[in-house]
């Protein structure tokens, strides 16, 4: 591990990578500053809880006036950020999120990186969460906030390093994937499909990144893969390494499989198979064949770490999940209101079957906001269709005429909200196009009835519509 500077700043603070890596060394009792242009809860109240003082707007000043021994460059800013440019200019100490994160907190560890399309924060904080659970006090650090832990990070004494292994690329002078950086010795693989269109040309440009993966583990590591999914069998077939597999339909001599699913109000319940014996039933207080699979995907990583089954599963029915995935956010005028994270239209169908799942015969409104910069092109325009099959009614908020980012050509066809509820009604399903979050608000306000579950989907902060909601109805109760 590098030696420790004493200050650092963070351009582009914002993201769960950079502030949960800013929070770890602030922890250490580093002076950590960061810069962003707007934060939004989660962060920016952990930010604060951090006592991390954090600019708004990004300035040379940020970095000149009181020059830190180090800057670490978030992949949200371009080589015109004039903090980036004025540290690299300056000759000051440069370096990447992914790197910084390996030098100064997993080197020496041994790395566990969870990886994939789908899952992969999920998995990362179910893999701490057994780790920690079964006496191994392990260190940790995702995308997202774990209900388990005071935070997106955790520094522990035990051996083990566990990580979110993103796919997307380092810096603007770093094209690299995040996950190449991390010096993975146990790799966890839960999905290749095609995503982030901003910067992979198609599925075969993701799969290289994820064989890239592979191909740089060391010969005494392992993968534990998905094998249901063909983009995961593909990716690991030259694996330098062993490999074991995992899912609900896993076959092949070694592999595990989860049997016997059954959802009761605590969570999800399943045989543990292995070459067709039945080792244990096991319980995650999660729902839906996904999040299934994720859990076994982490029991069999922490058994692969020398945890015994047994403990692992004791430690799995206590798991208490990751915040804004599947999340209830509250209960008004007998509805239910869920914040999700899915964007991809896989997520999305998890996520609508997860909540079939945990609410069985209530009415189910799914909400959904196109926002990244690959769910507002015209690449899933017939998928998305499909993924809210097993939803009552959709609404759909209308994509703003923004710009979107490319790196790999001009977007010449973008996503139609309008078009996609057109194409529901077309399958039987109510859905509406709503400009806004006021619009959408009212209209649920209007069209909620007592009983109803109300899924909420995006990756962004939505204009906090999930609150906005629970409060309308909360007024409208009382009236």
């Amino acid at each position: 591990m590098s030696e420790s500077p004493r200050r650092v700043h963070f351009v582009a603070v914002g993201g769960t990578g950079m502030g949960s890596l800013a929070g770890l060394l602030r922890a250490r009792g580093i002076e950590v500053t960061g810069s962003d242009l707007r934060i939004y809860p989660p962060m920016s109240t952990a930010l604060e809880r951090w006592e991390i003082p954090v600019f708004e707007g990004f300035a040379a000043e940020h970095v000149l006036e009181h020059p830190p021994d180090l800057v670490v460059i978030g992949n949200a800013v371009g080589p015109d950020n004039p903090e980036a440019r004025a540290a690299i200019d300056e000759g000051l100490a440069t370096i990447s999120f992914p790197d910084a994160l390996y030098q100064h907190a997993i080197a020496g560890r041994h790395s566990v990186v969870c990886a994939g399309t789908h899952g992969k924060t999920t998995t990362t904080s179910l893999v701490a969460a057994l780790l920690l659970g079964t006496g191994r006090d392990p260190s940790m650090l995702v995308g997202g906030f774990p209900l388990d832990f005071d935070g997106s990070f955790r520094e522990g004494r035990g051996e083990h390093f566990v990580v979110e292994g993103d796919e997307y690329d380092t810096a603007f002078f770093d094209k690299t994937p995040k996950f190449l950086h991390y010096g993975a010795r146990t790799l966890l693989v839960t999905s290749v499909e095609f995503d982030h269109a901003d910067i992979y040309r198609d599925l075969d440009h993701v799969k290289q990144a994820f064989r890239e993966l592979v191909a740089g583990l060391p010969s005494d590591g392992v993968i534990v893969a998905a094998r249901d999914h063909p983009g995961v069998r593909d990716v690991i077939a030259e694996a330098p390494c062993r490999s074991v597999g995992y899912g609900l339909e896993a076959q092949a001599p070694g592999d595990w499989r989860a049997a016997g699913l059954e959802a009761t109000a605590e969570g999800t319940s399943f045989d543990i198979v292995c070459d067709g014996r039945n080792r244990l039933r096991a319980r995650v207080p999660l729902f839906g064949d996904f999040n299934v699979e994720n859990a076994l995907g982490a029991l069999v990583t922490v058994s692969e770490l020398g945890v015994p089954l047994e403990d692992a599963a004791a430690a799995l029915a206590r798991f208490r999940g990751v915040k804004r995935r599947q999340e209830v956010r509250g209960e008004a005028r007998g509805v239910v209101v869920v914040d999700d994270f899915a964007h991809h239209p896989t997520a999305v169908r998890g996520g609508i079957g997860a909540l079939r799942a945990r609410f069985p015969g209530r009415r189910l409104i799914a909400v959904f906001e196109p926002r990244t910069n690959t769910s507002r092109r015209a690449i899933f325009q017939v998928d998305y269709a499909r993924a809210f099959d097993a939803a009552d009614r959709v609404v759909v908020r209308i994509v703003p005429d923004e710009p979107i980012y490319s790196a790999t050509g001009p977007v010449t066809e973008r996503f139609s909200s309008g078009r996609l509820a057109d194409d529901l009604r077309s399958r039987g399903i109510a859905a509406v196009a709503l400009d806004g979050v006021d619009a959408i608000v009212d209209h649920l306000a209007g069209e909620c009835q007592s009983g109803d579950v109300v899924l909420i989907m995006s990756n962004g902060g939505f204009g906090n519509i999930w609150e906005r909601l629970l409060e309308v109805l909360s007024s409208d109760r009382s009236a």
